[in-house]
């Protein structure tokens, strides 16, 4: 819980102080919908990816099973691009805010103006980013234990400086009074309100429709369960069902959850009541922006504020220096660690999927190299944000968003593949309503906030571009892992094919000719004589956008002849080069006969390329150079007919 916590419990550092800016003084009464929509729409739709990717590959690995073929390779790259732009930001993001706390501290050593303080926030920023690369190039493993300390002090200090504003305002029962009063009247210090009603019924609808704004309060699940391989299970698991560690992955969800919604909906009360609307708005009493540039002490610190007794009422129990330095402090590990999980994730992450694709270089398997290019972005992003949380905060709803959207619609795809009957018996309508819950809050996210989805469409672009680049410069590698042989008869007859003095192979499609004919037109276009061997090959291709293949070999005998069948293969091409330098290692190398084709070039290399059908001759010949470097070892392609 407390490796979800770092990413998940960090986000206090700031939510507090966004949440009073997105949606002013309805802050706590937007936090309840957010706190309804974590408990009984976020929660269960994770606890279901729980149960059915218990992996830890998360809401991805949930579609990418469910989804198959070139749509779904562009659907989970698509992901992986909000994936990236989460990840991403959430490590700029946490070390700016905490760059934030550092600099604003009293016992900062450096004096700065308003210009200095932009200038040590880059560099602060920057700083721990290049730490936080640092430390994963020398490994991570040894200092991940750390987490449940940090996150242990971090929900200690907060539960003293949110608890102690509590008992603060239920002692003076007047200031929530006050607050009440300003949101009955219409005091919300907003820019703009989307209902001019003062009614409850507005206020009410008001904070439905603004509730997306606080959607970063929402960013722990997906980190829940990417944890999973870490929770104890039971003795009696296995590795198909693994009923205890699913089980105890829901009470990790439900824990976190019900802390988080706590501490959410408590903050923002507390940072709403008693924070003075100048120092984390920069607006009078009246909601009128004060003149300048002026000073926010809270902003993106609004409990650190609290805990440095910088309120006029002094609310935190020994508030002061001393509390608020060791509140800094944690506030400064803990998003620093929230920065090294999204690091953990990234890396986690991407060699699951783009090199399995064949859409990464194999270095991508490698950590080092991809901590040096994760780091890199980093520091361009932070440039290119100017270490700003709030800009930055857009892009990271974005992200989480997107990815707990695709975890809603991936529980609904599941649920209505393992039902029965009609269409509209199999859907799942608590799990629809929630669906469009985060449809809804995800469009107007994006809506309102546009800068988001503009920097998520630059990771996606990246990501689709590179991949698509490195499918096509990879699509001559062999990428064979084995033929699975399902029984002892083809085992026998595959031995014996292979220790042939010479045989003759013939690709073959079923239904154009009969193997007799076939047969014909082979000896005749290319003289063979009738002593000469030859052996039938049919491939039948399952998922081309595959690209490293296990396909299944059969060998029957049909007609006196003898027959390879092959399926689930992802390319015809690679499948012959195959089966042909696979006989090669034992006997003589085969000779693979084809008949010529009309097929243009350009046609023939994108057939290959997308469809794993298409040039076909040309591409075994070139996938055999490239696999097998000895002259005398290579099979023998030959094109007769016309």
């Amino acid at each position: 819980m407390c490796l979800t916590g770092v990413d998940y419990f960090s986000t206090l550092g700031y939510q507090p102080s966004i949440a009073v800016k997105n949606v002013g003084a309805l802050a706590p009464l937007a936090t309840i919908v957010l706190v309804f929509v974590t408990l009984f729409g976020a929660l269960p739709v994770y606890r279901y990816v729980a149960g059915r990717s218990f992996e830890g590959q998360g809401s991805i690995g949930m579609l990418a099973r469910l989804v198959s073929g070139w749509p779904g390779k562009i659907l989970v790259l698509v992901l992986l691009g909000f994936a990236a732009t989460d990840f991403v930001i959430t490590k700029t993001l946490s070390a700016a805010d905490a760059a934030e706390h550092a600099i604003n501290n009293p016992n900062w050593p450096l004096a700065h103006d308003s210009e200095g303080s932009h200038r040590q926030l880059m560099l602060v920023t920057m700083l721990l980013l290049v730490l936080l690369g640092a430390t994963f190039l020398r490994g991570f493993k040894e200092v991940i234990g750390l987490a449940v300390g940090i996150v242990g002090v971090y929900l200690a200090l907060n539960l003293i400086v949110i608890g102690s504003g509590l008992f603060f305002i239920i002692e003076h029962p007047h200031v929530l009074a006050d607050w009440w009063h300003q949101v009955r009247v219409g005091e919300w210090y907003l820019e703009s309100s989307p209902l001019k009603s003062r009614e409850m019924w507005a206020t009410a609808a008001v904070c439905l429709i603004l509730f997306p704004k606080l959607a970063l309060g929402l960013s722990g699940f997906e980190t829940g369960v990417a944890v999973m391989s870490l929770v104890k299970g039971d003795p009696s698991d296995t590795p198909e069902n693994p009923a205890g560690r699913i089980r105890n992955t829901r009470k990790l969800l439900f824990t976190a959850a019900l802390i988080m919604s706590c501490a959410l909906f408590g903050s923002s009360l507390v940072v709403t009541t008693l924070i003075p609307p100048k120092d984390i708005l920069g607006v009078d009493a009246q909601g009128q922006p004060i003149e300048g540039k002026p000073k926010l002490p809270a902003n993106n610190r609004a409990l650190a504020y609290l805990a440095h007794a910088e309120d006029p009422n002094k609310v935190v129990l020994g508030g002061g220096e001393v509390l608020g330095t060791i509140y800094d402090i944690s506030t400064i590990v803990i998003l620093w660690f929230a920065g090294a999980s999204a690091m953990a994730g990234l890396l986690n992450l991407v060699p699951q999927y783009l090199p399995k694709y064949g859409m990464a270089p194999e270095w991508a398997r490698a950590v080092r190299p991809l901590v040096l290019l994760f780091t890199a972005i980093n520091l361009g992003v932070t440039w290119i944000f100017e270490a700003s949380v709030d800009a930055q905060g857009d892009a990271y709803a974005t992200g989480v968003l997107m990815l707990m959207t695709s975890g809603c619609v991936a529980v609904l795809i599941d649920i209505y593949r393992s039902r029965e009957g009609r269409w509209h018996r199999r859907i799942s309508l608590p799990f629809a309503l929630i669906t469009l819950l985060f449809i809804y809050t995800t469009l107007s996210n994006i809506i309102e906030k546009p800068t988001g989805i503009k920097i998520a469409s630059f990771f996606i672009l990246t990501i689709l571009i590179t991949s698509l680049i490195s499918r096509i410069a990879r699509s001559r590698e062999l990428r064979f892992s084995g033929f699975h042989i399902p029984d002892p008869e083809s085992l026998l007859l595959w031995d014996a094919i292979r220790h042939m003095e010479l045989s003759v192979l013939v690709p073959h499609r079923p239904g154009r000719r009969s193997l007799e004919e076939k047969e014909q037109v082979i000896r005749r276009d290319h003289r063979l004589p009738p002593e000469i061997f030859v052996v039938f090959i049919e491939v039948e291709l399952s998922d081309a956008s595959e690209f490293n293949q296990m396909p299944t070999l059969q060998v029957r005998q049909e007609q006196g002849r003898f027959v390879m069948k092959i399926s689930n293969a992802a390319s015809i091409a690679h499948t012959l080069a195959a089966v042909a330098l696979e006989m090669a290692k034992v006997g003589k190398p085969p000779e693979i006969h084809f008949g010529w084709t009309d097929e243009t070039p350009l046609s023939g290399t994108l057939g290959f390329i997308l469809f794993g059908e298409g040039n076909v001759p040309w591409m075994v010949r070139e996938l055999i150079r490239k696999a097998e470097p000895n002259p005398e070892k290579r099979p023998l392609i030959i094109i007769a007919g016309s």
